[in-house]
């Protein structure tokens, strides 16, 4: 089959579609012949020597694929060759066939096409296991999205709001914000021009927010502490200005926060198998009723993965970025 390749740790031009070996299934897996698959960020720490794939996983890049059921090892009885499905993978979906833990495959959600499907498992697993199973959002409270218009960010506005609470969102340009708006955040800011703990403070009476979701890290700590309301919840995804700042700890404690950080591919199958069962339970059914849609920028051949991580490199996507074998 065809795969793309991290040649050497480097820019996106050390991807390299090459022939290799078809993926051997072993007991309780699937093999998925990929119709899409979706980029992550994660995808370009990867390439970039910063992020190896767990013991075991594919060495190829792709954390999400959607398409059809080729095969079925020992002991799987939910699928079956010629069902439609998403997956959640450990890496390995820029290619033309993947071998994925059952418990990690969805069903197409009902309206949404295959190959759009693909744009969904990764980051339905993401908010979902962070912002509901762990940071306990709940209807009625208010939660501010960092990079609204990224994958993530665009799928926790729609689940969200749908959910009853009120969603601020920070992005860098007006487009994206009329983007985030679109999808049904109340509040959006442009972190270029605005201070996003002033503007949170005034739009809920100077208390804060419930919820914070964020990927930027180091630049954003203290100013997250200092947005969040008494109880409020920080989650930390990633550390794109950095991992190591200095914080004043008096408002964790002062207003009883909790700061928590998480990644999915690290996870034991079987976590990521309850987390995958919770999202088919708790989000398909939102998806089936259009109040969370796919939010596609912009699809590639596989043979054209370093220009997609260009594109996600240069933050100038709204949503996500397909790959098509």
């Amino acid at each position: 089959m065809k795969a793309v390749v991290i040649t050497s740790p480097g820019g996106p031009e050390v991807l390299q579609v090459q022939e290799v070996e078809n993926p051997r299934i072993a007991d309780g897996e699937v093999l998925i012949k990929v119709a899409a698959a979706a980029l992550n960020r994660a995808d370009t720490l990867q390439r970039q020597g910063k992020y190896p794939p767990p013991s075991g996983a594919s060495p190829y890049p792709g954390l999400e694929c959607s398409g059809t059921v080729e095969a079925v090892g020992n002991g799987v009885s939910r699928w079956k060759v010629g069902d439609q499905v998403c997956a959640l993978l450990s890496g390995g979906g820029y290619a033309e066939k993947v071998a994925v833990p059952a418990g990690q495959v969805l069903p197409i959600p009902e309206g949404v096409s295959l190959v759009d499907a693909a744009s969904f498992p990764e980051v339905a697993c993401t908010v979902w296991s962070t912002v509901y199973m762990m940071s306990n959002l709940a209807a009625g409270e208010t939660f501010l999205v960092h990079g609204g218009s990224s994958g993530i960010g665009t799928f926790a506005i729609q689940l969200a709001k749908h959910r009853g609470v009120r969603v601020f969102v920070t992005a860098g340009s007006e487009e994206k914000l009329a983007v985030c708006k679109d999808l049904g955040a109340d509040v959006c800011i442009n972190y270029k021009t605005e201070d996003f703990v002033a503007r949170v403070k005034e739009e809920t009476g100077g208390k804060g927010v419930d919820v914070i979701l964020d990927s930027i890290g180091a630049s954003y700590f203290q100013r997250n502490l200092e947005s969040l309301n008494m109880d409020g919840r920080l989650f930390l995804l990633g550390f794109q200005t950095g991992a190591v700042t200095q914080v004043n700890l008096v408002s964790i404690f002062a207003k009883r926060i909790k700061v928590q950080g998480a990644g999915l591919r690290s996870r034991t199958p079987e976590n990521k198998g309850r987390i995958v069962s919770e999202v088919e339970k708790n989000v398909w059914p939102a998806i089936a009723a259009v109040k969370v849609n796919p939010v596609v920028y912009q699809s590639f051949p596989l043979s054209e993965a370093a220009e997609a991580h260009r594109l996600m490199e240069s933050s100038h996507h709204i949503g996500k970025i397909l790959l098509i074998p």
